[in-house]
Parts: C-alpha cells; structure tokens; sequence
C-alpha cells in the first residue's frame, strides 16, 4: 500500500500546486478575463497533456512532432515547480508588508519580474544540463590484479524522444575522449519507448564506443519493454546482464542486478557466491537501496543510479532524504559506492543545484 499512498499524495500536492498557481496567474495578469482564461487554459492543458503523451500517444505522432511535445508537457512540470515557489515568496513578502498588496493583482511590474527570473532559472537550468561534468574517481585494491583499469561509468540515459540521437553522438564522443578500458552502465538507458531508438538507429552511435560496454536493467527498461528489446542491446553491442555474472580478463568480476522493480530478483548473496576472492568486483544495481547488502557480501564496488538527485532544487532535498546515498561517493563496511546522478535526464531539460555527469574511474592495485 505504500507505493499507491505515496501516489496518491504526490498527486494532491500536484493539483494543490496547479490550483495556487493558475489562481496567482489569473490574479496578477494584467490583463482582460478573456487574456486571463486563455494563460489559464492553455497552461492546465499543456500540463494535463504529459498523462496523455505518457500513456502512448506519442507513439502515433510523428517522431519530430513528438519529441517536441514530449519536452513542452513535461517542462511543464518544472514551470509549476518554479512559478510555486516564486508565488509563495511573493505572499510571504506581502503579509511582511514587505510587497505592496496591490502587486499581486494586475500588475504589470511583478507579471514581467515572475516571467524574467522564471526565464533565467530555466535557461541557465537547460544550459547546465548540456554542460556534462567529468566526475573523476580513484578505486584501489589489495587484490592480485595484473594492470591498471580505466573505466568509465554511467547511468540513466533516458535516450528517447527527448534525449535524440543527436545527444548520444555528443556523449560516445566525450566517452571515447577517455580511452577507457571498459564501460558501465547502471540502468535506464531507455526512457520510455524504443521506437525513437529505433527509427534513429541509436545502435549504430553505441557501436562507436571503442570499449566494451556492459549495462544493467533500471526500471525504465519495464516501461519502455515490448518487441525489439532484446534485438536492441544485441545490435548495439551492449552485454546487458540479467542477475548474472561476468569476469573480465582474469581481473574483474561484474555483478548485475536485476532492476529492484521486478520483486523476484535474485539475492545479492547468491549472485557474489560463486565470484573469485582474487577478482576486484563491482555490482551494478540500478537503485541504491539496501547498500548494507553489498557490505556484507564483501563487494569492493557499486554502482548506482536513478536517484537523478532530484533534477533540479529543492527536489534534490528529498532524494537526499529518501536515499541513505542520494549522489556521489559514500562507504559501508569495506564496500565503496557511487550513486550517480545520472548523463541524461527525464522530462525536461533542466539541472538545477544539480548535474548530469559521467564517471571516470581509475583502478589501481595498492602499491603498499
């Protein structure tokens, strides 16, 4: 019951918010009711349709067409996000007696000052998500491995009608710009269709990953499932590993998890049962719960994603309440864990108080 409670809470603070904010629109605007219904119609519809899009009907809409209305809908969801909280700010500043009254009703002076800070947040918001941050990361071993490892980690894609191919070519490029030995991929490579993929012939950019590439299943690898899944991964040339194993050279041991989402996985326990004690492993599970596990089974290293920390501020506040490790490196036992952020992103294109970022990490047997 939890899950639904939780929904059905996020769904009342939603349409809580959308009520104080088309209430303030309608306030302040400047302007006519005819003008006044129009602003407040045209946005309840823009956020309404993000549930229709969502549930399918993108994937009759032609791929340009959809992509564009894909990142209006769910911009939406960061307008009402922001517009919130620039309206509370304004009522608080007004029983201070700080705001005169008579600027929260058809002003023109706060209607231009809400759309200029509400603008700058989501341009300097879009242009930080472009700008990908190179995480670097030091992982020592006191195991017997024969070299040093440079690899590079990711999680959270979300390659669809949204993240184009255009955006992958820019990441295999940054990528490749590593010369890694290896790359990982913690879940949700898929946002939620694999038709954009496919018309884009996404495979073809993996392929120029000069590394090889290994990846686990994230929970919008269930949403996005259907025919073609598996043909994907192959001709993309990515080993997508199911609650198994792999043993790279004789040096490093990958444990992937099934994604959390699905509730018969196997037990961490029984995957790191038959890995070598000589081997440096790393576990990949998309959702950082439950790290005492890795812990306790001795694992060296995790990965995790799905957190995205939030996307954007004051989001980010609750992931880290939710998540013992919401982002970056933390430690238990004598297990070290990463919980990335994520490269790419759902819905709209923005980080606030956030980033999207890629993991350099560099393996090296201890010198002492």
């Amino acid at each position: 019951m939890r899950l639904p409670f939780l929904f059905f809470i996020c769904i009342c603070f939603t349409l809580a918010g959308l009520s104080y904010v088309l209430w303030h629109v309608w306030t302040v605007l400047p302007i006519g009711k005819v003008g006044k219904w129009t602003a407040v119609v045209l946005f309840a519809i823009v956020f309404f349709s993000m549930f229709f899009f969502i549930g399918g009907l993108l994937e009759k809409m032609p791929l340009n067409l959809a992509s564009f209305a894909y990142k209006v809908s769910t911009s939406a969801i960061i307008v009402l996000l922001y517009l919130t909280i620039i309206f509370i700010v304004l009522d608080v500043a007004r029983l201070l007696h700080l705001l005169p009254a008579g600027w929260l009703r058809d002003s023109w002076v706060t209607t231009v000052a809400v759309t200029v800070v509400l603008a700058v947040t989501l341009i300097a918001g879009n242009i930080k998500y472009h700008h990908k941050t190179r995480v670097p990361l030091q992982l020592s071993t006191d195991k017997p491995i024969s070299r040093d490892y440079r690899i590079v980690m990711m999680s959270d894609l979300h390659l669809g009608y949204h993240n184009r191919r255009s955006d992958l070519a820019r990441w295999v490029d940054l990528i490749n710009a590593e010369h890694p030995d290896l790359i990982l991929i913690a879940g949700d490579i898929i946002d939620n269709s694999l038709r954009p993929l496919n018309e884009e012939n996404m495979a073809e950019e993996f392929r120029r990953l000069t590394a090889p590439v290994y990846a686990c299943l994230g929970n919008h690898e269930y949403f996005s499932r259907g025919a073609g899944a598996k043909e994907f991964w192959q001709a993309a040339g990515i080993h997508l590993l199911v609650d198994s194993t792999a043993t790279i050279g004789r040096d490093i041991t990958l444990i992937c998890r099934n994604d959390r989402f699905y509730r018969r996985r196997k037990e961490l326990k029984e995957l790191m049962s038959h890995v070598p004690d000589s081997t440096f492993n790393i576990i990949l599970d998309h959702q950082p719960f439950n790290l005492e596990q890795a812990g306790e089974s001795h694992a060296d290293f995790q990965l995790s994603g799905h957190t995205h920390r939030g996307q954007v501020w004051p989001v980010s506040w609750v992931t880290d309440m939710i998540y013992e490790c919401s982002w970056g490196s933390c430690t238990k036992g004598n297990t070290q864990f990463y919980v990335s952020s994520g490269l790419g992103i759902w819905g709209g294109k923005y980080r606030i108080g956030t980033q999207s970022e890629y993991v350099v990490a560099t393996l090296n047997r201890n010198k002492n």
